[in-house]
């Protein structure tokens, strides 16, 4: 019996295959979560006003109090401050895209994507394209804000390209993150308050809000091979903004080098997890 054959037999989908087929599947599913972004634009909206807040917050609030490399200057926190604004940003993204797959969980929608012939990553790597355009939208959005307080950098366009391709990085790996805590869960609620409890140590203890040698020691080492310091750090030396002479951890002395590292095995990792639970899942 033919395997056509058997499929309308069986009523199972026909299985499909190859990385040309996968990637079609995975923009058809990215463009469906694209339009449903454009019809719901209050979900877009809160995703900017959040991180807007923290950089008028932090500018005016703490700036001028906190000393960064010897100085008190507003004007100096504002721009070491940016940076980890900017990849607080990219990461806090993660909680969105774990709520938004456990929705559609919760409302059968994978089961019904699940029952198709397409590629079995193909869901979940939609819906993390998808939302990584809106990561950068709202960046966008947030650089402007950022120049108007009065960040500036000081590197060519190349270099500040660079800064940007970086936190955008971070933030699709850190999606994964996500995309397996919305499989994981029972629900929409749940995937949101697990998608920011890990978060926030993370981004806190961190070289992005304080330098790491105003922390105890113990919790020095912790922050300097924090995934989301080094790319803050990155972030630093290509912006041209000011900082605190790094510490002699890896990670601080090759930022670029350990961005980029960190966040290619954060994707390798979670999504070899994400799509082996999707997968559980359907069977």
């Amino acid at each position: 019996m033919s395997a056509l054959s058997e499929t309308a037999r069986t009523g199972a989908p026909r299985p499909v295959g190859g990385i040309g087929q996968s990637v079609r599947d995975s923009l058809v599913i990215a463009r469906r979560n694209l339009i449903r972004m454009s019809r719901i634009p209050e979900m877009l909206l809160f995703g900017i006003i959040q991180p807007v807040m923290f950089v008028v917050l932090f500018s005016y609030v703490f700036g001028g109090s906190l000393v960064v490399d010897g100085s008190t200057s507003p004007s100096e926190y504002r721009e070491f401050l940016m940076a980890g604004i900017f990849a607080q940003t990219v990461t806090f993204a993660t909680a969105g895209a774990g709520a938004g797959i456990a929705d559609d969980m919760h409302k059968g929608l994978i089961d019904r994507f699940r029952s198709l012939p397409m590629a079995r990553g193909a869901v979940l790597t939609g819906r993390t394209v998808a939302d990584l355009v809106q990561t950068i939208i709202t960046v966008i959005v947030l650089a402007i804000v950022a120049l108007l307080v009065g960040w500036r950098t000081h590197t060519n366009i190349g270099e500040v390209l660079g800064a940007f391709s970086l936190l955008l990085l971070l933030g699709y790996s850190f999606s994964w993150i996500g995309a397996l805590i919305g499989l994981s869960v029972r629900t929409p609620e749940a995937a949101t308050s697990g998608g920011l409890i890990w978060l926030f140590p993370v981004t806190f203890i961190s070289n992005a809000f304080v330098p790491t040698q105003n922390m105890a020691s113990w919790l020095q080492p912790i922050a300097e091979w924090n995934p989301f310091s080094a790319t803050v750090q990155a972030c630093r030396e290509l912006f041209g903004n000011p900082g605190v002479s790094p510490s002699d951890a890896w990670p601080m002395q090759h930022p670029v080098w350990a961005s980029v590292s960190w966040s290619v095995v954060i994707i390798l990792v979670f999504r070899t997890l994400a799509v082996r639970k999707y997968r559980s899942a359907a069977n």
